[in-house]
């Protein structure tokens, strides 16, 4: 199988929204919009955002409740990338933190209710790692 694109598909009312949260705040553009679909690109992610009410949509999917779900957005510096996000006036859900396993995060939720975590890899606490490790056997 050779893919073209792949990309989460978050069924929500509100498109016109997500989409310009996604454009003006994180350097995503739009590469097909209708009044039922919305698919976004930037640097080789993909992000889509569908109309629950249109009739193509494949079986299944309800309208995205905000649970179960995150989108990770790996950054170079989280603390600037913080700042810049501040600066902008949004809102954010989850401050900028050190984490132990080895991420400086911070996180919000889209006009869709999708969590977006923003993090930069760092090292993790010492032996933070040790107790979750398996050994061949």
């Amino acid at each position: 199988m050779k893919f073209v694109d792949r990309y989460p598909i978050i069924v929500t009312p509100r498109l016109a929204d997500c989409r310009d949260f996604w454009t003006a705040h994180l350097g995503f553009e739009v590469v097909f919009e209708a009044d039922w679909f919305v698919l976004l690109a930037a640097d080789g992610a993909s992000l889509a955002f569908m109309h629950p009410n249109h009739p193509s949509s494949p079986p299944g999917p309800q309208a995205f409740s905000g649970h179960g779900m995150c989108f990770e957005l790996q950054v170079e510096d989280a603390t600037l990338a913080y700042e810049e996000f501040r600066d902008r006036g949004l809102r954010v859900d989850y401050a900028l933190a050190h984490e132990p396993f080895g991420q400086l995060r911070f996180g919000f939720f889209d006009p869709s209710g999708l969590w977006v975590d923003v993090v930069e890899q760092v090292e993790p606490a010492e032996g933070f790692w040790d107790r979750y490790m398996t050994t061949a056997a």
